[in-house]
């Protein structure tokens, strides 16, 4: 009984064993190697690229007028409303006229009085002009009444300017807007003493439609950018000047706004540079000192080249390469030079054209030099930055 137990098992295990050289034997020692590696590429396509930049920056009036009175006295009323909106020539204050009315009265009576003498010296100097000619006054009474009308006549154009500053301290009593803009509070109340020129302002206006947004960018980002035109990477838009903004809340400003200038000098303590910006605010949405976040268009590569961030890995020294697939699906190691970061993707500066095939999936599996079957991916990819 044992050996029959015995020699079936031997007869089994010498089964088994055919069947596992069998599937040995199988495709791959038909075929003398391993199949190739599957992996992920991306075949590279140049497109045009919007290049922007997003900046930090804080917006601030238009327009700032701290209203001052011209003229010294006693403020009687108050005609606006703390907060509110008002327009060039819109009366604020008034100032007790009495004083200035009664200058106004004293330089008119000073030009009456002046256009007489005026009348009674010319009429004196046209008859001694009749008398000087038949020899009956001396030259030096003419003379001397030629002059006393010429004195006249300056004295009548002094009493005209005494009397229009007169009329024109009488009309700074009116204290008025002088730019249209939303008012701040009151510094002064009915019954205080103002004087001309005083310190304190009795208050700001402000002018918030449109409103500037002042950001500040790096020298380092300038150089790049004038060496990215220099070099012809780069092309000037035709709506380069257009600004986008982003909220505190992180909301689109529903308006975009205008480049006004780039500052010409650089903080040395920073060693960044103002650039404004001009925002149309017609719902007052933006208020002067709030933080927002301006987005610049700067240029656009016609011939702009993307390349995956899965793709790209750091050498020893820092840099950036790739691995691709060469026409023979043979795998090739190549070191590249990457830009900025634009939406899951590297800007491609140089070592790589379109056209070519770089792996972003499965990696780890190959080796430069080694053969693998690649699978094209086609990742999503935005038409700006």
């Amino acid at each position: 009984m044992q050996r029959h137990i015995l020699s079936r098992s031997l007869t089994l295990a010498l089964m088994a064993g055919t069947l596992l050289a069998g599937c040995k034997e199988g495709p791959a020692s038909a075929s003398g190697a391993m199949p190739p590696s599957a992996v992920d590429v991306v075949t590279l396509n140049q497109t045009p690229l919007t290049l922007t930049t997003e900046l930090s920056g804080r917006t601030s009036a238009h327009r700032i007028a701290e209203v001052r009175p011209q003229v010294n006295g006693i403020i009687l009323k108050r005609y606006f409303v703390e907060g509110s909106d008002v327009k060039a020539g819109q009366v604020l204050y008034q100032i007790d006229p009495a004083t200035y009315e009664a200058a106004v009265a004293s330089a008119e009576a000073s030009l009456a009085k002046a256009e007489a003498t005026e009348q009674s010296a010319r009429l004196k100097a046209k008859r001694y002009a009749e008398l000087v000619k038949v020899k009956a006054i001396s030259t030096q009474d003419y003379d001397d009444a030629q002059a006393s009308w010429k004195q006249a006549v300056a004295e009548i154009a002094a009493a005209k300017a005494a009397l229009k500053s007169a009329r024109i301290d009488l009309g700074y009593t009116k204290v008025r807007a002088t730019i249209s803009g939303r008012i701040g509070k009151s510094s002064v109340t009915e019954g205080a003493l103002v004087t001309a020129q005083q310190a304190a302002s009795l208050t700001t206006i402000q002018q918030l439609d449109p409103i500037y947004v002042d950001v500040t960018q790096s020298t380092t980002d300038l150089l790049q950018l004038r060496q990215l035109y220099a070099s012809g990477q780069l092309e000037h838009t035709q709506d380069g000047a257009v600004v986008h903004f982003v909220l505190e809340n992180g909301a689109a400003y529903p308006h975009s706004g205008k480049l006004e200038f780039s500052d010409v000098t650089v903080d040395e303590t920073t060693g960044m540079v103002t650039v404004r910006a001009l925002a149309p605010n017609p719902d007052r949405l933006l208020l002067p000192g709030m933080f927002v976040r301006a987005i610049l268009t700067q240029g656009e590569q016609p011939n702009g080249l993307l390349v995956p961030q899965a793709a790209v890995s750091r050498t020893a020294k820092g840099g950036a390469s790739v691995l691709l697939v060469n026409a023979d699906n043979k795998v090739e190691q190549r070191e590249i030079e990457v830009g900025r970061a634009f939406h899951g993707n590297w800007v491609v500066e140089s070592g790589l054209k379109g056209g070519e095939r770089v792996i972003v999936a499965g990696l780890q599996k190959v080796r430069p030099g080694t053969e693998v079957a690649p699978k094209d991916v086609t990742p999503a990819t935005p038409a700006k930055q």
